[in-house]
């Protein structure tokens, strides 16, 4: 599957590919863009299948497919190896190309994820609610998510924004990665990354609590954990500032 994506930064610097969360599109990454190609970086923010722009798949993915549609944009673009930085959904992806593709990965930067989120029956069922009644039946709870209470509360403006993206995320390609959400088991496969992994967790975090990234770290041998304060889900962009000076630190090292 061919990903839609956006490019900033120098094309002749070192790729940066920033993967981002279920029900969101490139744009979760906007505080992250600037400081990276200001650095030098090639910054590459793709769309999950059927999500932004990208083409909605013919049906269930698995994180395999997703991560697979991810080297294939690599090949697309003639990159060899890449920085992954994932949240969530993109998390899931970079470790699976960690574990299974490690010659492709120069570092991960795995940011409020879980490399097992159950229970199962949970995915299927908001798979079901979406294709019933489209994504905007779960846009609040997801923003919900995304963002501490204080947070929305002191921004309206970013609440119906990251409102609108999930809105207008297609219902068969949200349910579509909801099933690869719904079947993930990547405890296993965390031995046998070896590349260069940093992790990071919202303290406030209702998806992926904290506990989920300290998991991760213990796996991946020789992985860093931190844990920012007053960050929920969609912790990039709330506390994009600490997030993004940890992402360059990993990056740039």
């Amino acid at each position: 599957m061919s990903l839609h994506y956006v490019e900033d930064g120098p094309s002749d610097g070192v790729p940066v590919v920033l993967s981002g969360s279920i029900g969101s599109d490139h744009r979760m990454w906007d505080p992250q863009v600037k400081p990276l190609a200001e650095r030098g970086f090639r910054v590459i923010r793709p769309d999950h299948p059927g999500h932004g722009k990208s083409p909605v798949p013919p049906g269930p993915c698995s994180v395999a497919d997703v991560a697979e549609s991810l080297l294939g944009l690599f090949d697309e673009l003639g990159v060899a190896k890449a920085h992954l930085v994932g949240l969530s959904l993109g998390g899931m992806a970079g470790m699976w190309l960690g574990a299974h593709r490690p010659d492709r990965i120069a570092s991960l930067t795995l940011c409020c994820t879980s490399a097992k989120l159950g229970p199962p029956e949970r995915w299927a069922e908001r798979a079901a609610t979406v294709l019933a009644e489209g994504t905007g039946a779960i846009a609040d709870a997801a923003v919900g998510r995304w963002l501490t209470p204080s947070c929305a509360a002191e921004n309206p403006g970013t609440v119906a924004a990251l409102r609108a993206m999930v809105v207008g995320t297609s219902a068969a390609g949200y349910a579509a990665c909801c099933a690869a959400i719904e079947h993930m088991d990547l405890v296993g496969d965390l031995p046998r990354i070896g590349v260069p992994t940093l992790v990071i967790s919202g303290a406030e975090d209702p998806a992926t609590p904290p506990e989920h990234g300290e998991l991760i770290a213990d796996g991946i041998p020789g992985a860093r954990f931190e844990i920012v304060e007053g960050a929920a889900h969609l912790g990039s962009y709330e506390q994009h500032e600490r997030f993004t000076a940890l992402i360059l630190d990993r990056v740039g090292a």
